[in-house]
């Protein structure tokens, strides 16, 4: 199996490229339907960092390490307390000794970014307060199952301008999506990220940040939504509350889209808030398969990290040359 993506780290999905993105799905599609994916994690460690509670991100990641024929180390943030009982750049270069890969969840992107830029071997971001590139990797596959395709599908993400939007801003930029950010004024996402998804962007296909719901809904293949408080954030929650409740995803808000529209969520859903039992558990829901996909595509990504690299004897890739290089370029 051969990839562009071996030895490489996945920090920001603006990493990749369209026909890499295109890799992954096809990959994931295929283990999902039975394709044996081989073993290329043989006698291979990946340490599995978990800053922030994991429950999905820690399962999928762990049991997709095991089918591919590798072993996961979870290490919790008692255990490592990043930033406090040792810098993160020390922890990576342990880690690095011991390890050939690194998963990190974490509070901070620059954390990641120094964990990075201290490793030899790849790291993937499993959720930072910047993105959540492995989550919207999932995202894709799941679009791609509901509408036949990614490119020109008409996403309407409803929330604020977190980390999951951010990477799917970039996500939409770069595979030609027609994603329409509906969140209360004060909201929106960064400009910067706004700023890259304009220099990525592949095509003309419309890119919308609005307040207008409706119309964002009115010609929609997918309605998403996401927890109006994030981790970080529970001081705001009855601010939050009160300024997304007429955007609550509820059985009245689906009949302005069409019917054929199909409602994801990344999950942890606040039932209630920005979602309804009545939707989350409808016929138009497919947020548990959205939440499987994230086994697949990181199947499908560890595979192509390490592809033709199990049984050569040859060191990992040092992933450092590749990052200067991205960093140059941007």
């Amino acid at each position: 199996m051969s990839s562009t993506l071996v030895g490489r780290d996945l920090l920001s999905l603006s990493d990749l490229s369209a026909s890499e993105i295109t890799a992954i799905l096809d990959l994931a599609a295929a283990a999902k339907a039975g394709t044996d994916l081989g073993r290329p994690l043989e006698g291979l460690t990946l340490a599995l960092i978990f800053q922030r509670p994991s429950n999905r991100t820690r399962v999928s990641f762990e049991v997709a390490i095991h089918r591919l024929g590798g072993h996961p180390i979870a290490l919790f943030n008692p255990e490592v307390q990043l930033g406090e009982r040792e810098s993160a750049a020390d922890i990576s270069r342990i880690l690095d000794r011991y390890a050939d890969g690194i998963v990190a969840r974490l509070v901070s992107h620059r954390d990641l970014l120094t964990i990075a830029g201290a490793a030899r071997s790849p790291v993937v971001n499993a959720l930072t307060d910047a993105e959540h590139p492995c989550q919207v990797l999932a995202d894709l596959l799941t679009v791609r199952e509901a509408c036949g395709r990614t490119s020109g599908a008409r996403v309407t993400y409803i929330g604020d301008g977190n980390n999951v939007c951010a990477s799917w801003i970039y996500a939409a930029a770069i595979c030609d999506i027609d994603l329409r950010v509906v969140g209360p004024p004060g909201y929106e996402p960064r400009d910067a990220v706004l700023e890259r998804a304009v220099r990525l962007r592949a095509s003309s296909t419309p890119f919308t940040v609005t307040h207008d719901v409706d119309a964002a809904l009115r010609d929609t293949d997918i309605v998403y939504t996401d927890v109006w408080t994030s981790m970080g954030q529970e001081t705001e929650q009855q601010r939050r509350r009160e300024d997304f409740a007429r955007l609550q995803v509820n059985d009245a808000l689906l009949t302005r889209a069409p019917r054929s529209a199909r409602v994801m969520h990344c999950l942890p859903a606040h039932r209630g808030e920005e979602i309804t039992d009545s939707v989350i558990d409808g016929a138009q829901s497919i947020v548990f398969d959205q939440a499987e996909n994230r086994m697949w595509v990181q199947m499908a990504l560890l595979a192509l990290i390490y592809a033709d690299r199990a049984h050569t004897g040859l060191p990992q890739p040092d992933g450092r040359a590749d990052r200067a290089i991205r960093e140059t370029v941007a």
